[in-house]
């Protein structure tokens, strides 16, 4: 009797042994999501807080990030706000590429414009492609500009398996990143701009009378969800990016690769059950390394300008385009410069095969062209490691480079010569050779004055230093008071073979200064930023 019960009791046991391992072979099965069945899939969740990894599957194998692109696009955008380029009432313009654009999108004609606030709401909620290749444009000039800035953020924020080639996630077989990247990124947008993450919260968007409800249906379903994005096309999956903060927790997670919308949403909710209560409740103490300032694009807008077959006509060059104060800020630090206005050279879809230098400056119907073409060669200066100061100082006479073809003065050519720019003083020993017909023989080199300390007010720049000095002596005459006692002084930039000279004012003795005398130049229409 004693024995049978001893044999019933291990049976028992055996029994209990075998129904554990059972349900937790079952639950494992459940929460091991899609990783066998579906080679598409990939996730990842982060604690948001110590930057934790809580659950990881594949987070490093390349994925086609789809629309999740546009959290991207935006990080960009929320940098120009930040920075002062664009405010939430900038109006974006709509070209011909843009509104083509393959739906999803709100139905942007070429030439229409849309605010930036409805820019937001469209990207969040619609994930509207036409109004991220607007965004795009208006930012860098081109797309394809647009995504080379993309993916320097990328680096910058050390996501390091991404590259982006558009700004809205359509198919590209070169655009990839990962779920660890995703995740990275989904912590630095709401962790640099706090105030405009919460545009992804966003539920419903209503523009020129239609209403878009956003695609991430966990918003007000799943309790602690504050955004951010979801993204689908065929290649990738549906994927989706979700950040939820609930009982002091806050946690980032990312899912690529649901095989239908709803698949992904119960995916997601399983991870966010299941590791939400992991992550910490303690104090924030990690953070993503963000770069504080908006670096600027590789590349502005580029124009084409054909090389007049004509004689160069050499004319006063006239003051750079004013932009309004919602798009300059009154103080940019010295990695931010040279500032461009948003100009889109419709049409221009490959922007690396258009014209990058200009020596000299063709006739004067084209100069407006190659100012504002100026202007997007010396924003383009600042990014390069190898881009050094070359010269700086007051204005020093400017060496006369050999010419290939003729060259006329503007006396030659019926126009009254250009007034001698301010602060040239010829050296004595230095002779000065007029350009004509004949080949103009080169000046000896100058030695540079030291470059002036303290704050500085920038005006633009020129590609050449006589157009520099022009515009300099145009704004100090226009601006009287303003600019008195100040000291004008161009500043050479190299960049890729070519020199660009910065047109600034010296002598403010503080930013306050510098920021007061800004101020007063735009209310005169002069475009301007302060600078050190």
């Amino acid at each position: 009797m004693q024995c049978r019960k001893r044999r019933t009791n291990a049976l028992s046991t055996l029994i209990r042994a075998c129904a554990i391992v059972c349900i937790a072979t079952v639950a494992a099965v459940s929460m091991a999501p899609h990783a066998s069945a579906n080679s598409k899939y990939s996730g990842i969740v982060v604690d948001a807080k110590t930057g934790k990894v809580l659950y990881a599957n594949r987070a490093n194998s390349r994925r086609y990030p789809a629309s999740l692109t546009k959290i991207m696009t935006l990080y960009i955008l929320f940098e120009e706000l930040e920075a002062g380029r664009m405010s939430m009432g900038t109006r974006l313009k709509a070209s011909r590429h843009s509104a083509g654009m393959p739906p999803s999108k709100v139905g942007l004609r070429p030439g229409h414009t849309i605010s930036v606030k409805d820019a937001i709401g469209a990207l969040v909620t619609k994930s509207a492609n036409d109004v991220a290749a607007t965004v795009a444009e208006n930012i860098s000039g081109s797309e394809p500009a647009f995504a080379r800035r993309m993916t320097k953020t990328a680096r910058r924020l050390g996501m390091r398996s991404t590259q982006f080639r558009n700004a809205s996630g359509l198919p590209n077989s070169h655009q990839w990143t990962t779920a660890a990247d995703m995740a990275r990124l989904g912590r630095a947008i709401q962790e640099r701009f706090p105030t405009y993450y919460k545009h992804f919260s966003t539920r419903v968007f209503t523009y020129k009378g239609r209403r878009y409800g956003n695609h991430n249906r966990l918003l007000g379903r799943v309790k602690g969800v504050d955004g951010i994005k979801t993204g689908y096309i065929r290649a990738s999956g549906f994927n989706l990016v979700t950040s939820v903060r609930k009982s002091g927790r806050h946690i980032v997670a990312v899912v690529f690769g649901g095989r239908s919308g709803a698949s992904r949403d119960a995916q997601m909710r399983k991870l966010i059950a299941q590791y939400l209560p992991k992550a910490s409740r303690g104090p924030k103490r990690d953070s993503i390394i963000i770069a504080r300032k908006a670096p600027l694009p590789n590349k502005k807008p580029t124009f084409a300008v054909s090389a007049p077959e004509a004689p160069i006509v050499v004319a006063s060059v006239p003051l750079p385009p004013v932009l309004s104060e919602d798009e300059i800020p009154d103080v940019v630090p010295e990695s931010v410069d040279d500032l461009v206005p948003p100009a889109i050279a419709e049409g221009d879809a490959d922007p690396e095969s258009t014209i990058e230098t200009a020596n000299v400056l063709p006739a004067p119907k084209a100069i407006n062209n190659v100012i504002a073409r100026a202007h997007a060669l010396a924003k383009a200066s600042e990014l390069g490691a190898n881009d050094q100061p070359v010269a700086s100082g007051p204005l020093p006479p400017a060496p006369i480079k050999q010419v290939k073809r003729p060259v006329v003065t503007a006396s030659a050519a019926g126009v009254a010569p250009a007034p001698a720019p301010l602060g040239y003083a010829p050296q004595p020993d230095t002779k000065i050779h007029t350009a004509s017909l004949a080949l103009a023989k080169p000046v000896a080199k100058v030695a540079q004055p030291k470059r002036p300390e303290g704050w500085h007010v920038q005006i633009a720049a020129a590609p050449t230093r006589e157009g520099a000095l022009s515009m300099l002596e145009k704004v100090q005459a226009k601006a009287g008071s303003t600019l008195r006692n100040r000291q004008p002084f161009t500043e050479a930039v190299e960049s890729r073979g070519e020199t660009l000279y910065r047109a600034r004012f010296a002598g403010f003795p503080d930013q306050d200064a510098a920021v007061a005398a800004c101020k007063a130049l735009k209310r005169a229409k002069i475009g301007c930023y302060a600078t050190q």
